[in-house]
């Protein structure tokens, strides 16, 4: 086996027998589901505490229409505002003022109260008297059943969205999930790209802090060793989204049975409380899934190799954590733009911004995902894949060229310049 091949080996099974690898590859899913459900559960919990809301109705047409929703009981006041306002009755959460006809005076109510309002007070509030100034204004125009009328004509109509392949076969469109589908992987490749990209710069500074680096390039060529760690903990990261891909297949099959979801897949006849379930898996079954993951792979590869360069260079010019944070930040914005830019083209993949950064290696890696799932032509994919791994092996060779000197370099904080020098030396 090459020098290269035992630093790539050595990398990745150090990695992958640790604990931390282990628990955090058999968690993450689970935890992922479980932030993704629990919020909810949690926000549809109701609390047991009734608010008293006193109602002061000059006009006495809006009062009787609150009735107890949410936790709330809602009453008339036997009191004036300043009375309530002035007693140490602290039972009383909020008092809502009527002083006029809200059809003619809007700004004839207000809801009083110590705290802040809460949402759902608000929501119950303005529903009730909205839907009561409606109904006064279909009154005044003296139409007899003109509330009906309206009621029976609102339509809620949903165009069904086909696509057609080149032999001419239908299949159902999900725009919003092929939206989402390259958010999740614009997302995923962020933090890959991040997260494993500062593992090679962390660990090329911890060698080089603790002298091991020495030895090292004593025997092996720098190049071949800041490559060895690069594929190595780029081959970590791979086995951990295959295995986070088995995990949640494994998860969506489940959810698929307890949803009740025949073998067949979603049905249109079906029936809840698998509907919601169901939708989402027809909507998956609109977007080329294996297609995505195949270019998924490809530019978080290619990504990868294009940012951890940077990285294992800024680790190799660095001597402590800090002295890596000025160098890192161009690489972290950079990233972080093209985050922006995907989130940001959901609703306009073909635009002018994403179609160009769709292009520019240092963000397409994150930008051409959202564009793929939204399919694309053939020429524009291999394009973008061209200029991005050649780019990545130019930088490949300059980081490499840093990376040779900066490893041996101790006790001095290089500068921008510095390092543009070191990539000309021979």
């Amino acid at each position: 086996m090459s020098k290269t091949g035992l630093i790539i080996t050595r990398e990745y099974l150090s990695r992958i027998r640790r604990k931390s690898f282990i628990v955090l590859t058999l968690l993450m899913p689970v935890l992922m589901l479980t932030l993704s459900v629990v919020p909810f559960w949690l926000a549809s919990i109701k609390s047991d505490e009734v608010r008293n809301v006193a109602i002061i109705d000059r006009t006495g047409k809006y009062a009787p229409l609150f009735e107890p929703a949410d936790g709330y009981r809602f009453f008339d006041a036997d009191r004036s505002l300043d009375e309530y306002r002035n007693s140490s009755d602290r039972e009383l959460f909020a008092i809502l003022s009527i002083t006029d006809d809200l059809l003619h005076n809007p700004q004839a109510a207000t809801i009083y109260s110590e705290k802040q309002i809460p949402g759902d007070l608000l929501r119950i509030v303005n529903r009730t008297l909205s839907k009561q100034m409606e109904s006064d204004k279909l009154a005044s125009y003296h139409i007899p059943d003109l509330d009906r009328i309206i009621r029976e004509s609102r339509i809620h109509f949903e165009i069904p969205t086909l696509k057609w392949g080149k032999d001419g076969d239908e299949s159902p469109s999900d725009s919003l999930t092929a939206r989402l589908v390259g958010m999740v992987f614009n997302v995923i490749i962020y933090l890959f790209i991040t997260m494993y990209g500062g593992m090679v710069m962390q660990a090329v500074m911890e060698e080089k802090t603790g002298r091991v680096v020495e030895i090292m390039v004593s025997s092996v060529h720098p190049f071949d060793l800041m490559m060895g760690k690069i594929i190595g903990i780029g081959l970590v990261g791979l086995t951990q989204l295959a295995a986070w891909g088995i995990l949640g297949g494994i998860l969506l099959g489940a959810g698929a049975m307890v949803a009740g979801l025949p073998d067949g897949g979603w049905q249109p006849d079906m029936v809840p409380p698998a509907e919601g379930y169901a939708s989402l898996v027809a909507g998956l079954q609109s977007v080329n899934i294996l297609e995505t993951g195949f270019f998924f792979v490809v530019y978080f590869i290619g990504g990868y190799l294009l940012y951890s360069s940077f990285f294992a260079a800024i680790g190799s010019a660095a001597n402590h954590p800090e002295d890596a944070q000025p160098l890192m930040a161009p690489v972290i914005i950079l990233l972080v733009f093209a985050l922006y830019i995907g989130i940001y083209s959901m609703d306009n993949p073909d635009g002018p911004v994403a179609w160009c950064c769709s292009f520019i290696p240092l963000t397409s890696p994150i930008v051409m995902l959202m564009r793929i799932s939204n399919e694309i032509p053939a020429w524009e994919k291999i394009l973008s894949v061209v200029l991005l791994y050649v780019t990545a092996i130019g930088f490949v060779r300059i980081s490499a060229k840093i990376y040779r000197v900066g490893i041996l370099v101790y006790g001095k904080k290089p500068s921008f310049g510095e390092l543009i020098k070191w990539i000309s030396f021979r």
